[in-house]
């Protein structure tokens, strides 16, 4: 089952901001919520998902800018009529924790607070609280470096993977600073947080796209996997110790890097991820324990699902322009046609499901084969091919999706 076409409630309304809104807003359907979504892209499916839409001023990439965001909130809330339930933020918020405590002061936040944001999102004081907790983490450092092959350069408050590049010779510029390389595979560990404890949702691998610029753009993910029983438990030990330090509450993500026995936490994202999609597939909506667990209720694990998701992002290699042809099936994030997609923009989200790993890949494989057959056969686009990142590419992964 695509995700969001399960039946619907008579729900609340709900507020949703985000870079990219549909996977927010296919949530909130499943919840039965009514979802009124402001976004950056304004696509069929988000727009057939939603009550109303209003875009989200910022830029892709950038995140959510300028107090124009109040008024399209305003006007959204507005279009509820009713009271509405709530808040919903997703990515674009991360570097901009101001934004996030003015619309606390006008909305009923459903997430995060501004200040665990910004404890969470300041590297060095998150790498100072893995510290004191004991729970491996690279080194960071605002200097120059003597080994700059050995280190990354990342934005503070970043999202999707596109701001990490190797760093380069002297000192990060303003906003940015380096992170050591270690070595492992990206997962991503989705939990629910109440405020004082945390609850393990699931496990995902992840992907990336690499781009000129950009060697560690977000590409997909695909759930569920398996982690071992002890570093499962030294993770689920690591995840309520930081919520308790931090008050951090809803669904949220931890971005890890698996090498054989060890990992590493790169670092927290405080909201739903780009893994909603592969994610929501449980007995009960994820959308719906995220509320609750912002009111105070973790609820009880659920087991994963039996068969493989997969999800495969991709992206215009120069511009093009959307026909006014149907998408294939399995295609979320459907662009408007004749839309024009600047060089590097996404151009849709792949989704496929199987009893195995490899089904799963194949399905992508099909799938994207469908969309560039759509686009007259033009096969002069970037995008993450096989749907598994190459041993290179798994050594950072921040952030998570659209």
């Amino acid at each position: 089952m695509t995700p969001g076409s399960g039946r619907a409630g008579e729900g609340g309304a709900l507020l949703i901001a985000a870079q990219s809104g549909r996977a927010l807003a296919a949530a909130a359907r499943r919840a039965g919520f009514r979802p009124y979504v402001a976004d950056m892209f304004g696509d069929d499916d988000t727009l057939a998902l939603t009550d109303a839409w209003q875009r989200l001023p910022g830029r892709f990439g950038r995140g959510a800018e300028g107090e124009s965001v109040d008024a399209v909130l305003d006007e959204l809330a507005k279009a509820a009529g009713d009271h509405p339930l709530g808040l919903v933020l997703g990515s674009g918020f991360e570097g901009a924790p101001h934004v996030v405590a003015r619309l606390a002061r006008r909305f009923r936040l459903l997430g995060a607070s501004a200040e665990t944001i910004r404890h969470l999102k300041d590297p060095f004081r998150l790498a100072a609280l893995l510290a004191d907790l004991g729970v491996p983490h690279p080194p960071l450092t605002a200097d120059a470096v003597p080994d700059p092959a050995a280190w990354l350069s990342k934005r503070r408050g970043g999202s999707g993977g596109g701001h990490v590049r190797p760093a380069g010779p002297g000192a990060p510029l303003r906003g940015r600073y380096h992170q050591r390389r270690v070595p492992g595979r990206p997962v991503s560990i989705a939990f629910l947080a109440d405020g004082r404890d945390a609850l393990w949702v699931g496990a995902s691998e992840q992907w990336t796209a690499p781009a000129p610029g950009r060697p560690y753009r977000f590409a997909g993910a695909l759930e569920p996997i398996s982690i071992g029983e002890g570093m499962r438990c030294e993770m689920e030990a690591a995840l309520r110790a930081i919520v308790a330090r931090t008050g951090l509450r809803g669904l949220a993500g931890a971005d890890c890097l698996v090498e054989g026995g060890r990992w590493w936490l790169l670092e927290i994202n405080p909201r739903p991820g780009g893994s909603l999609d592969v994610l929501d597939r449980r007995a009960t909506p994820l959308l719906g324990r995220h509320v609750e667990a912002c009111l105070g209720h973790l609820g009880a694990p659920e087991p994963p699902p039996a068969r493989i998701a997969a999800t495969r992002i991709l992206y215009a290699g120069r511009p093009c322009v959307v026909p006014p042809a149907p998408w294939p099936d399995g295609v979320m994030d459907r662009t408007p046609a004749g839309s024009v997609i600047g060089p590097g923009d996404p151009v849709c989200t792949l989704w496929a499901e199987a009893g195995d790993r490899a089904g799963a890949l194949a399905g992508l494989d099909r799938r994207e084969a469908a969309v560039w057959a759509m686009f007259s056969g033009d096969g002069d686009h970037e995008y993450q091919t096989g749907g598994t990142p190459a041993p290179e590419r798994e050594r950072a992964c921040g952030g998570a999706g659209r």
